[in-house]
């Protein structure tokens, strides 16, 4: 995927097809971090695509600033990220075969970015996240993701994203009439080998 907007790792799938899982990693990693995750998730028809953000951070990268200056970033990221997903569905992939999968940073352009996307994708995963600004999410959400599969997860001990202030985001959200299914986790900021079981099942049934 070379002529893509961003440095990326691409893994095909073992069965042919045209299902795609993008996956957006947290601040200070990068698509490395992630090339696990199709092992865990063991679903033979997936190809991934891995991505790295576009701004370095330490020794990884980021997709915007520390709070309160996230929105130039989450805007940046979100531009490139429309210019990403509309290459790789002219052609190569499907949009209703696909998934947007975010941690952490990530989780927040899943919401912020994927909500606000012109084509409507099979299904949405952000994990230990939280939600920029909910309120005018609900306002500029393409109006077609709203009934989309929708999958929330968060730590109950995560030390880094409070639990109850991302759930009380979601919370907002469901009340907005957005399709959010959320599942908590004895977990800190990280991603849970019971956590990924469920993912994965939760991604199967979309076949």
């Amino acid at each position: 995927m070379n002529n893509l907007a961003l440095e990326n790792i691409f893994i095909p799938s073992k069965i042919p097809s045209k299902k795609l899982m993008i996956v957006l990693h947290g601040r200070g990693d990068s698509s490395e971090g992630f090339t696990g995750l199709p092992a865990f998730l063991n679903i033979e028809s997936m190809n991934y695509l891995l991505l790295d953000a576009p701004f370095e951070y330490h020794t990884g990268f980021s997709w915007y600033q520390l709070p309160p200056n996230q929105l130039p970033g989450i805007t940046y990221s979100s531009k490139l990220l429309t210019e990403v997903l509309d290459a790789l569905f002219e052609s190569d992939f499907n949009a209703h075969e696909s998934f947007l999968f975010g941690f952490s940073q990530g989780s927040l352009l899943t919401f912020e970015f994927g909500s606000r996307y012109h084509k409507t994708l099979a299904g949405y995963i952000a994990v230990s996240g939280y939600i920029y600004d909910e309120q005018k999410l609900l306002l500029e959400m393409n109006e077609d993701v709203k009934d989309a599969r929708w999958l929330c997860t968060h730590g109950t001990y995560d030390n880094v994203l409070p639990f109850q202030s991302s759930k009380g985001q979601v919370q907002t959200l469901q009340n907005g009439g957005f399709a959010v299914e959320f599942q908590a986790y004895e977990k800190d900021h990280s991603l849970d080998k019971d956590e990924l079981e469920m993912i994965s099942e939760w991604i199967k049934k979309s076949f």
